[in-house]
């Protein structure tokens, strides 16, 4: 067997107003079936009783933390410092662990020498019931994406089309790769897809997709900040693609490839504007 007692595992919760979901959170990571580790818990400026329901949990291998509200990725990288053990793991205060994840994640991590592993996402509404419509709008975004990794068999190409992975909450590594990439950087909406690529890129072919195990749930919820980051975050995301399609590109072919994409995104937009100004024509 892998697993051995001095493997202790750190896992961070970065908590925002989520009262009515952190209760749950902290319960799957002090519930695992992998009992040796410690929970980082740290309130980013609460308003509501997110505090209170975290206080409530009496246990040794839980610390608390509060700070004046500092957005995720900072908090994160707050908790990234904390951490004390060899393996570390995020849960955001509204997401679900199964209760073996860890055991299995470090297993599969041991056992293939990875840097990194993920695993598929199941949704889960704001009553913690699996939304399984194969018609709803996540889903659809999601299957478009596995099925694109599927087609083309690498873990770095596939995640340019789209961000399977989902979520922060999807991460578990090894703490002297954590070391090595360093801290999340200040997308609001899409540190989770930058620090990916950086994980691929210092760690080739030892980041590990267990697409065939659902070992998170995902909380889909009116929560959501959805309409901000309908725009916001595809600005971000053409950010995230350009840096880290440029990337893996030689030097050499650098400026070609950065000028042919830039005047692709200016047709596009030119495009939009001839058809918009069109229309209006013929109206």
């Amino acid at each position: 067997m892998f697993l051995i007692k001095k493997d202790l595992i750190s896992v961070i919760i970065p908590a925002y107003n989520h009262e009515k979901f952190v209760g749950a959170a902290v319960e799957s990571v002090l519930n695992q079936s992998w009992q040796h580790l410690e929970l980082i818990v740290i309130n980013d400026g609460s308003t509501d009783r997110t505090g209170a329901v975290v206080q409530g949990f009496d246990d040794p291998r839980l610390t608390y933390y509060e700070q004046e509200n500092q957005d995720a990725f900072n908090t994160i990288n707050r908790g990234l410092h904390l951490a004390r053990g060899n393996f570390v793991a995020i849960l955001n205060s509204d997401d679900v662990y199964p209760l073996n994840r860890l055991a299995h994640l470090l297993h599969t991590l041991k056992k293939r020498k990875a840097a990194c592993v993920f695993t598929d996402v199941q949704p889960i509404d704001e009553n913690g019931v699996e939304i399984t419509d194969p018609g709803f709008g996540w889903h659809l975004w999601h299957r478009k994406n596995r099925s694109y990794y599927k087609q083309c068999g690498d873990l770095y190409t596939a995640f340019l089309k789209g961000n399977f992975m989902v979520t922060t909450s999807n991460l578990f590594l090894r703490k002297d790769a954590v070391e090595k990439v360093g801290d999340f950087c200040s997308l609001r909406y899409l540190h989770d897809y930058d620090y990916i690529f950086r994980v691929m890129l210092n760690f080739p072919g030892r980041v590990v997709y267990l697409e065939n195990d659902k070992l998170l749930y995902y909380r889909i919820h009116g929560g959501s900040t959805l309409g901000e980051a309908a725009i916001v975050g595809r600005e971000q995301d053409k950010q995230v693609i350009r840096k880290y399609m440029l990337a893996r590109v030689p030097d050499t072919l650098k400026p070609i490839v950065e000028t042919g994409v830039d005047r692709l995104v200016e047709l596009e937009n030119e495009l939009f504007a001839v058809r918009a100004e069109i229309a209006g024509a013929e109206t």
